[in-house]
């Protein structure tokens, strides 16, 4: 009786020790396959998530500015057509040419 306990508690061992084994080698493949699956996204080109975000908030920075300088062009631009739209040409008179239009006097 004493030696198939025996027995027993040294294959329970060896099948502790394999379990272990196997565990670690699969451990060990996994960080393999994530660092050749690194390796392959690397050489992609594409680019990390930090690196992502930070340019995606430079490109919602500059939506905004260019937006906010829409508004004052446009809100200079207002500002400007009225005065160029009250100077008028007197009754029956055509407006004159500029100075570079008109043709030299022979």
């Amino acid at each position: 009786m004493q030696s198939e306990n025996r027995f027993f508690d040294d294959l329970a061992k060896m099948i502790n020790g394999v379990a272990g084994t196997v565990a670690g080698a699969g451990r060990e493949a996994e960080a393999a396959m994530r660092e050749r699956a690194k390796e392959f996204v690397g050489r992609m080109d594409f680019v990390s998530r930090e690196e992502f975000e930070a340019v995606k908030q430079m490109a919602a920075t500059a939506r905004a500015e260019a937006e906010a300088l829409k508004a004052r062009l446009d809100k200079l631009e207002g500002a400007t057509a009225p005065k160029a739209a009250a100077v008028k040409t007197p009754a029956g008179k055509p407006a004159a040419k500029p100075a570079s239009l008109r043709k030299p006097k022979a």
